[in-house]
C-alpha cells in the first residue's frame, strides 16, 4: 500500500528533506512536503527560489503525486492549515517526517530570548502540535509513522549551539512519550540522528575534518539517512516504536 508522506523542510536540494522525499518517492508514496525559503536565505548555503518547484518535477518523475506549499511553521495556525492543504490535494496522510529545523550559532555568553524562542517555536512546538494532528486525524487503524528529526544531543555536548541543542534535545523525550500515546491507534514514532551530514554546508576542511571520525572514512549523506528513514515507516518497521536511532555511520566524538 502506497500512502501519502508529509515531510517538512525539503526546501533545498542537498538537503535531508529533499533526500527523504526521493527515497519516499522511489518507494511509491505520494508526497507532500513544505519549505520556507526565508530562513535558507539567512542561512550561509542560501537556496535558490526554484529548488522546491525543481524537487517537485524530481519528484514526480518517479510516477506519484506531489503537493508542496511554503508554510511557517511558527505560526500557530501550522498545523491546520498543513493537513487541510494535504486532504485536499492528496488524501488523508499517514506518514510524518518532522524533518524541518531552525539552527543559529549561539553560547551561554550571547544567549537570547528572542533566539531560543525561534528555536523552540520550529524545533518543538510545531513538531508537537504537527504530530498531535496529525495523530487526531489518523483515520487507518493502523500503519501510521512520525519520524522525528534529532541530533544525538545526549551522546555528547554541542558547545556553540546552546538553543539548538536544548530544543532538539526535547525532541528525545517527546518521541518516547508520544510514540506510548498514540501506539493503540497503529502509529509508531521514532526519532533518528543521522550524525554529521554534508547538507551543503560543509567546507572541505571541515569535511577532512571529520571524516577520520567515521570508521568509512567519510561524513555522511542526506542519502543515508533517508533510506534509514523509508525503513521506518515502511509496514516491515511496524515493531519499532518510541526509539532513538543513532544512523551516523559509527561516528566517534
Amino acid at each position: 500500500m502506497n500512502r501519502i508522506a508529509v515531510v517538512t523542510g525539503a526546501s533545498r536540494l542537498k538537503g535531508i528533506g529533499a533526500a527523504v522525499c526521493r527515497e519516499l518517492a522511489k518507494a511509491g508514496h505520494p508526497i507532500f512536503f513544505t519549505y520556507w525559503t526565508p530562513y535558507d536565505e539567512e542561512m550561509p548555503w542560501g537556496s535558490e527560489a526554484r529548488e522546491p518547484q525543481l524537487l517537485k518535477e524530481e519528484l514526480e518523475r518517479f510516477g506519484v503525486s506531489v503537493g508542496m506549499m511554503e508554510l511557517d511553521l511558527t505560526s500557530v495556525e501550522a498545523a491546520d492549515v498543513l493537513f487541510q492543504n494535504v486532504r485536499e490535494d492528496l488524501g488523508e496522510p499517514s506518514i510524518l517526517v518532522n524533518n524541518a529545523a531552525y539552527s543559529t550559532n549561539d553560547d551561554y555568553s550571547k544567549i537570547t530570548a528572542e533566539d531560543l524562542d525561534k528555536h523552540y517555536l520550529v524545533n518543538i512546538r510545531a513538531t508537537v502540535l504537527l504530530s498531535s494532528r496529525f495523530a487526531q486525524q489518523f483515520t487507518f487503524g493502523s500503519g501510521g509513522r512520525i519520524v522525528n528529526l534529532t541530533s544525538g544531543q545526549f551522546r555528547g555536548p554541542m558547545p556553540g549551539e546552546l538553543s539548538y541543542a536544548t530544543t532538539k534535545g526535547a525532541i528525545d523525550a517527546m518521541t518516547i512519550t508520544l510514540a506510548a500515546e498514540v501506539g493503540k491507534l497503529g502509529i509508531t514514532v521514532n526519532a533518528i540522528n543521522p550524525g554529521p551530514t554534508d547538507t551543503g554546508w560543509m567546507t572541505e576542511d571541515i569535511k577532512l575534518g571529520l571524516s577520520g571520525m567515521f570508521p568509512s572514512g567519510r561524513v555522511g549523506l542526506p542519502s543515508d539517512v533517508a533510506r534509514t528513514i523509508k525503513f521506518l515507516v515502511s509496514e516491515e518497521a511496524e515493531w519499532v516504536t518510541g526509539q532513538i536511532i543513532h544512523s551516523e555511520g559509527g561516528f566517534r566524538r
